[in-house]
This record gives structure tokens, C-alpha cells and sequence, in this order.
């Protein structure tokens, strides 16, 4: 199973923002969405050996963590309006520390970075990391942040965590999704 997790660091964790309005009242939940978008969508169908979670951190003492898993979600179009329609609804439900469905394939629990890295390895996909390109093996999970950088918090969290870059270029998030997954495609396929 391919992992990605994608902090939002100004991303609402209440479900009262305006789909009209992803960047602004949804605190750039245009870029989660465009992730989500990135991670699981091909053409015509969706990748069903991946998950995608979003770790809304808007609310600094209430994050919550959204997982897209793509062998199970229905009704994901390349929009982000209708994605952000989904993160809406996933936001409107009570959840505890266990994920709840709110619909097919799509979850939401209370936490953020520290649950999340209690329960699975990541490697770091920034700019600062090894060439995937010049690595044997990449790694089946990644972290990695939006428009800003990880907060002293989460860099002390991920310490030890190895870290990999998609190429020479600064990227938005969404970008180096759609890289890495040519790269991991490209490898499981031969086509390397």
C-alpha cells in the first residue's frame, strides 16, 4: 500500500467553510484537495493501492486527520470544489481518536502528525532530500507539508525520518505527488 500525508497547516478542522472560498475560508484546503486529486486519480479511474491522508492542523489544538483510501472511495472527481464538498462532509461528522466513515473510502478521527506517525513509517518528501532518482528503493509512504514548511514540532517529530526530493525545482505538493508517483509507476512497471 502507497501512503502520502499532506499536513495543512492552515487547514480547517471544522466543516463551516465556503466551497467557493477553498484558499480563503478553507485555510488552502484547494491544496489538500489538489493532493487527494494527485495521490489517487488516474485517468479514468482511481489508484486502489493508495491512501491519501490529510492532516487538517487550522485549529492548534484540535487537528484531525482525513484518510481517501482508493480501493474503497466513491464519488472522487478531479475537481476541487467536489473534493473539498467531501473533506466538508468527513468534517461534519462527531469523531473520536478512531477513524469514522462519513462516506465510502473516506474517514476522519481526532490527531494529527504524532498519531499518525505512532501508527505507520514515513520518509520526508522535500526539497532538501536525496534524488529519487539516485535511490534504489523508495519508501511505499510519504510526509510531506503544504504551502509552508513543517513547524519545529513536527521537525523534531520526524528527526530520523529519511528524506527525499523529486528534482531540482521547488514543487508545489501536488506537483511532487504527481513526480514521485511517475517514478514509483515508472519502476514497478520496467518501464526503468
Amino acid at each position: 500500500m502507497k501512503r502520502f500525508a499532506i499536513v495543512g497547516h492552515q487547514a480547517r478542522t471544522s466543516g463551516d467553510f465556503n466551497l467557493n472560498d477553498l484558499p480563503g475560508s478553507g485555510g488552502r484546503m484547494d491544496i489538500l484537495c489538489r493532493c487527494i486529486n494527485s495521490s489517487l486519480l488516474i485517468s479514468h479511474g482511481v489508484r486502489d493501492d493508495v491512501e491519501c491522508y490529510l492532516v487538517l492542523a487550522g485549529d492548534n489544538r484540535h487537528h484531525k486527520t482525513i484518510r481517501f483510501s482508493g480501493k474503497s472511495v466513491r464519488s472522487l472527481s478531479p475537481d476541487e470544489r467536489s473534493t473539498g464538498a467531501l473533506i466538508k462532509k468527513a468534517l461534519s461528522i462527531p469523531c473520536g481518536d478512531m477513524f469514522r466513515e462519513s462516506s465510502p473510502g473516506i474517514s476522519v478521527r481526532q490527531g494529527g502528525v504524532k498519531e499518525l506517525l505512532a501508527e505507520f513509517s514515513f520518509a520526508i518528501l522535500d526539497e532538501k532530500g536525496s534524488d529519487i532518482r539516485e535511490t534504489g528503493h523508495l519508501p511505499d509512504s510519504f510526509l510531506l507539508s503544504d504551502s509552508k514548511n513543517f513547524t519545529e514540532d513536527e521537525v523534531e517529530l520526524m528527526n530520523d525520518m529519511p528524506t527525499y526530493s523529486v528534482g531540482p525545482a521547488v514543487l508545489h505538493a501536488e506537483q511532487a505527488i504527481t513526480v514521485l508517483m511517475n517514478e514509483k509507476d515508472r519502476r514497478d512497471t520496467g518501464w526503468i
